[in-house]
């Protein structure tokens, strides 16, 4: 029988290969009762394939896994569940046309069973939600649900299956600032109950805050468990990329004339009435929870989508829905989806750094000029750290995360091979996500330098952090709507927070 002392899960030597990538590379970890395990690690450090591991959703090549002291069979999620571990995945995986007693029961039940104990199941989630500070309606339907209640209830139907592991990744990534301190809150109570978590995350001031241990990832090794309470936001960043990593430093920089004026701009469902005004060498950040419409906006002031209603205005100009006249008009864009809409993965570097300016500055009566072009790519690949085996020949599919975003930025920020052309207008949506510490870093200091240089930046971003780095005046997007853009040092989590959960612009300003 298990001891007090014998660690809630023991994971002994964890060897994990894909053909000839080692994910995992002879990991050992414990965990013990009522203690905060963070896992740090950049892209592909192996954090993903560990908890894959520990869950039942991988086999591990070698080493074993023990829970509570016993052998935990491996590839095998319904003994991970059985054995006590659950876990709350970044992307929530509810039924939204269920209620929420309904999500929280499916799979608990033999499908033989001649009728469902829903009174029992009711009560017994009520009293889960009401011991943990966890309240959510049963009967309410999850897809009316806001997002921070969504989390509650994944929370919650682990819980309701007995979880004394729970394994958390990157919980805060879609939540506001009031929604997060209400998860802080919970993962106390948690603990205090003796439950043990696993939180993953890159954001850095919340690992310290959440954590007792940190254990950092790097290159599918183990290369430090630290004590939170010995360690800091630098040394837990030159632990995670083997260096130091400079912070990003603005430029002296002045305000210029407005380059873009939005006037009432309206998307039917999507945004309404939205007015924003675009300064060159100024950053203009949008706060808000994905999907109230920041896509919208962004697709709009690219020329991707025309809106129903209001104008864009840039350069004295108002153009239309035709992504080749704002690119003319010096717009440059930094999408969503770098692999989707960002490049073409098959074609090769050079092809993909020309793709929005061939006709205009790389291609002569219909004819690419291919030695201007790829000596165009080899500037953007030497001036932007882009690092690829094959050169400007290499397809842009095989590029990691960091060095397709970086081949991005080279491409729009560059202006050509002259120094001239640089842009008017950056429009940057979410150009760090799912990028690692050293690849951020770099991205900000490129937003940072082209703002000095005297281009207007639009930022958005789900990420405060990244935000207050970054921008010098903030609005937030609320279901479509838009607050006024006020100086960063005007704002406040408590502000951001209340305007993100849709506050009035007098009720955040107070906030503020």
């Amino acid at each position: 029988m298990p001891t007090a002392d014998t660690p809630v899960l023991r994971l002994t030597g964890i060897t994990k290969r894909f053909g000839p990538l080692v994910a995992n590379d002879d990991i050992s970890l414990e965990l013990s009762r009522g203690e905060v395990l963070a896992l740090l690690g950049e892209n592909g450090a192996g954090k993903s394939t560990l908890v894959s591991i520990l869950f039942g959703h991988y086999v591990p090549d070698e080493g074993t896994i023990e829970a509570f002291g016993q052998p935990l069979p491996p590839g095998d999620p319904a003994a991970a569940l059985a054995a006590g571990i659950g876990m709350v995945h970044q992307h929530f995986t509810l039924a939204d046309n269920l209620s929420v007693l309904d999500n929280v029961m499916l799979g608990t039940e033999p499908l033989w069973r001649a009728s469902s104990h829903r009174a029992q199941a009711r009560a017994r989630l009520i009293a889960t939600g009401e011991r943990f500070g966890l309240r959510v309606n049963p009967d309410a339907r999850v897809g009316r649900l806001s997002v921070g209640e969504r989390q509650r209830v994944e929370i919650l139907k682990a819980l309701y299956r007995e979880a004394r592991v729970l394994i958390l990744d990157e919980p805060t990534a879609v939540l506001t600032p009031g929604e997060s301190e209400s998860l802080f809150a919970t993962l106390k109570q948690l603990v205090a109950e003796g439950l043990s978590l696993i939180f993953i995350s890159h954001k850095l001031p919340e690992v310290l805050r959440v954590s007792d241990r940190i254990a950092v990832l790097r290159g599918g090794k183990l290369v430090a468990t630290v004590p939170a309470a010995a360690a800091d936001r630098a040394s837990l960043a030159e632990l995670m990329v083997g260096r130091e990593v400079p912070q990003p430093t603005p430029k002296p920089h002045a305000a210029g004339d407005v380059v873009c004026d939005v006037a009432d701009l309206t998307v039917h469902h999507e945004i309404t009435a939205v007015s924003l005004a675009l300064r060159a060498g100024e950053i203009t950040a949008i706060a808000g929870v994905s999907g109230n419409g920041q896509q919208a906006l962004a697709e709009v002031l690219c020329g991707l989508r025309a809106p129903d209603a209001g104008r864009a205005v840039v350069a004295g100009r108002a153009l239309v829905a035709d992504p080749r006249a704002w690119i003319a008009a010096g717009v440059a864009r930094i999408p969503e989806d770098r692999q989707a809409a960002g490049v073409i993965g098959d074609f090769p570097l050079w092809e993909n750094a020309i793709a929005e300016h061939y006709r205009t500055r790389f291609a002569r009566r219909g004819i690419v000029r291919r030695r201007a072009a790829r000596r165009f790519a080899r500037l953007v690949i030497e001036r932007f750290d882009v690092r690829a085996g094959g050169g400007v020949d290499t397809p842009a599919r095989s590029l990691s995360g960091g060095n397709m975003q970086k081949l991005i930025l080279g491409r729009v920020l560059i202006g050509d091979a002259r120094g001239a052309n640089a842009p008017l207008l950056i429009v940057a949506n979410q150009p760090t996500w799912g990028l690692d510490i050293g690849a951020v870093a770099f991205v900000h200091q490129q937003l940072l330098d082209a703002c000095a240089r005297g281009s207007a930046v639009l930022l958005i971003s789900d990420d405060l952090d990244e935000i207050f780095v970054l921008a010098d005046r903030i609005a937030v997007m609320h279901v479509g709507r838009l607050t006024a853009a006020r100086p960063t040092a005007d704002w406040n989590l408590s502000a951001i927070g209340m305007a993100m959960a849709g506050a009035t612009h007098g009720e955040a300003a107070h906030a503020g």
